[in-house]
């Protein structure tokens, strides 16, 4: 019989429990004890909820109280050395320390996970690390399950994309030749699962999606044929690309079998099925587990009974990747269009697709005939519907031009002019432009959108605000201001909110990192926007000072990235109709005097596609999009972006065809490691590598940003750098802001004050 898994569930949360759990903990108004009571009954919910589902197998150990990678590190006694683990059990205090930092140590590094928008913590090692089974959290929790009568799948990071996503902290050093002290570890793992009567691992290698060197590759074979022989059974677990190249190679592999991507590849099934060894099952990922599409289950139904033509019972049905990506559940979305939400599932509605699906292939597609109906109807009649497609949008990408994706003059003539207009000093200080986000300000948008609070008295509390962020930005001597965003409840919704061709959830919450979440506006239609965004905000901001006020927008591939993307046409068209509605945006706040508009591109190099055969013609439509966004200004007004926690040296030539006038990004963490790529290149417009991590509640001393502005000046023409956090503010309160900035300014001000006297 065709067995039914779950690759991992959402654990922050139907309602968020989880992210209020932990900030309550951070700010110790509850114990250890409370927290961890808070995780169990969430894993209990989560648990129960997938075996009502009819779900099979239920994963276990894909709950993280911060990140699944962390998870590792903790349970592999890889905590960097600078943290001083000794060979205690890693506790929470040093668990958390090692994600957000504390008083001796900056937090570990943190980027992408492969091309989604959750952010992982970065293993560190060096020659001294050393491994051994530090946590006892995973055991604690096959325990849990059992209690509920729950045969659980364990779900683990596997050595492979370990050791591959983790950094080397020295040079001269391979982080590969840590293996052979790895693999005793999750040996010893895997054996004290099978004491715990563990049957099936699901161990996770999606690092096999990206190009792999013949020693990576050859650390595959040498890493399973170690594991084998513990007593439980191995799925590698791939996703999110093709893993076709590898074919041959892991059909050899010593496991029980093997999970392939569907949704993203589906191509690379005809290569599985060749050949497929009589020993191994085959999981195929045939729900989409990165968007929020109702699935047609005749199509995924029509895959599954080709291959189990071939491999008989030997076929297990699954979403494609970890639900992690997926909001929980859409019953909770009592607001939702009812048209739109007939097209929409998420992690409970995938995985009542998945047992469907599991149905039709055991027992007949007679059985779901209902079923199969419903899906075929629902992707008819949202692919008919009016509201897909507006023939405004239409004629005007026909009309687009290559002149509409370039600004008048080279920067270099831009450069004059803007120095000129503006007469910044050396090194000017700025922030990215969100300030914190006080309980008064979310009280008072809340009470807004329930109707509580009027037009007017919403508007003169959030002028308040804005009013306070000027004003305490002056006081701490910043060169360019931001008005604080404080009226904005997130980057991309905000803007969504006011477009065409978006719909929003109540409840439709992702985890972005630790308790950070996001709740992804959902792109259905053509892209529109009817009136300006943020022009008057931005006005009223620049109204009260003689510095220069930011304007701050969203760009037009993190506004795609950040959403849930409709899959009936190519992501490019869907960026170029984004753009164009950003590019009516800066064009108003010029005419309304802003002279500096930032457009936010954090999410860029997000959208890399995996295999680099694939890189050019995203970067192409990827800069185009955010040029013509851009491009429609005088050479005088400033055009500023910002990108973060991620590695941006391997496309450089492309953000340099961005041809954004000053780039912000994230650096601290890496110790300006990530600059060090641009000085290589000679990127040629101006820079503001962050100076301090704005994720952290550490407050570094301004010696410490001197030191970092100092080493940036090694590989940075001073005359080309600015002087900013990593990233935006609005999740750290006041009084550690001021203080940061306060230091930054500080710092700044010295090495002006050094090179002037060099």
């Amino acid at each position: 019989m065709a067995l039914t898994h779950n690759l991992g569930f959402p654990r922050i949360g139907a309602r968020r429990e989880l992210k209020h759990a932990l900030e309550t903990y951070w700010r110790g108004d509850i114990s250890n004890g409370q927290l961890q009571a808070t995780a169990a009954e969430l894993r209990k919910q989560h648990w129960i909820v997938q075996r009502d589902s009819g779900i099979d197998l239920i994963p276990v150990g894909d709950f993280a109280l911060y990140d699944q990678m962390l998870n590792m590190t903790a349970l592999l006694g890889a905590a960097p050395t600078r943290f001083d683990a000794g060979n205690d059990e890693i506790g929470l205090d040093l668990y958390f320390a090692m994600a957000r930092g504390n008083t001796n140590q900056p937090a570990m590094e943190m980027t992408k996970w492969f091309d989604t928008n959750y952010h992982y913590i970065v293993p560190e090692f060096d020659v001294h690390t050393r491994f051994r089974i530090a946590s006892s959290q995973l055991f604690k929790e096959v325990a849990e399950a059992k209690t509920l009568g729950i045969s659980p799948k364990v779900v683990l990071i596997g050595p492979l994309t370990y050791l591959y996503l983790g950094k080397e902290t020295k040079p001269g050093f391979n982080r590969l030749d840590l293996l052979p002290h790895l693999l005793p570890v999750y040996r010893d793992i895997l054996v004290q699962l099978t004491s715990l009567g563990v049957e099936w691992v699901q161990i996770d290698e999606p690092a096999l999606a990206l190009d792999l060197d013949d020693t990576w590759l050859n650390g595959l074979d040498r890493a399973y044929t170690a594991l084998h022989g513990t007593g439980t059974k191995l799925l590698l677990t791939t996703y999110f690309e093709a893993v076709d190249t590898h074919a041959a190679r892991l059909k050899k592999l010593p496991v029980n079998g093997l999970h392939i991507d569907l949704c993203r590849a589906p191509q690379q099934l005809d290569i599985f099925l060749t050949d497929y060894p009589t020993d191994k099952v085959l999981s195929l990922g045939v729900i989409d587990g990165r968007n929020v599409w109702r699935a047609d289950l005749a199509q995924p139904l029509a895959i599954l009974s080709r291959a189990q033509l071939v491999l008989g019972e030997r076929i297990w049905v699954a979403p494609s990747c970890s639900l992690l990506h997926c909001p929980v559940d859409l019953e909770l979305e009592t607001q939702l269009d009812g048209e739109i939400k007939n097209w929409l599932a998420f992690s409970v509605q995938k995985l009542k697709e998945v047992s469907i699906l599991g149905q039709g292939v055991n027992q007949g597609e007679h059985t779901i005939h209902e079923a199969l109906t419903a899906s075929t109807q629902a992707r008819k009649e949202r692919a008919q519907s009016p509201r897909i497609h507006n023939p405004v949008v239409q004629e005007r990408l026909q009309g687009l031009s290559k002149d509409n994706g370039r600004r008048v003059s080279p920067f270099a003539t831009r450069q004059v002019l803007q120095h000129q207009r503006f007469q910044l000093p050396l090194l000017p200080t700025t922030t990215i432009g969100s300030f914190p986000q006080t309980p008064e300000i979310r009280q008072a948008r809340a009470a807004h959108r329930k109707g509580e609070l009027g037009n007017l008295q919403y508007l003169e509390a959030m002028r308040a605000e804005i009013l306070l962020a000027i004003r305490k930005q002056e006081e701490i001597g910043l060169d360019v201001l931001v008005h604080g965003e404080a009226e904005r409840n997130d980057m991309v919704e905000y803007f969504g909110e006011q477009l065409w061709g978006y719909v929003f959830t109540e409840n439709g919450w992702v985890q972005s990192y630790g308790s950070r979440c996001v709740k992804p506006p959902i792109l259905y239609g053509d892209v529109y926007r009817p009136e300006a965004m943020t022009v008057d905000w931005i006005r009223y901001a620049q109204s009260l000072t003689a510095k220069p006020v930011k304007g701050m927008l969203t760009g037009p591939i993190t506004m795609l990235m950040w959403s849930f993307v409709r899959d009936d046409q190519p992501r490019s068209v869907t960026a170029l109709q984004i753009a164009l509605a950003i590019r009516d945006e800066v064009i108003d706040l010029e005419r309304a005097g802003i002279g500096i508009i930032q457009i936010d591109e954090p999410a860029f190099r997000e959208g890399l596609p995996l295999k680099k055969s694939d890189w050019a013609e995203y970067l192409r439509w990827a800069a185009t999009a955010f040029r013509i966004s851009s491009s429609g200004v005088k050479d005088d007004t400033q055009i500023h972006t910002h990108m973060c926690y991620s590695e941006f040296n391997d496309i450089l030539p492309a953000i340099a065809d961005m041809d954004a006038d000053v780039i912000t990004i994230e650096t601290s963490r890496s110790r300006m490691e990530l600059l060090s790529g641009f000085g290589q290149f000679r990127y040629p417009n101006e820079i503001g590598p962050g100076v301090y991590d704005i994720h952290s509640p550490r407050v570094p001393g301004a010696g410490e940003m001197l030191e970092l502005l100092e080493k940036a000046c090694h590989v940075i023409n001073p005359r080309q750098l600015w002087v900013n956090p990593d990233c935006g503010l609005k999740t750290r309160g006041w009084p550690e802001t001021v203080a940061a900035l306060e230091k930054m300014v500080g710092a700044a001000r010295l090495l002006r004050t050094k090179l002037a006297t060099a």
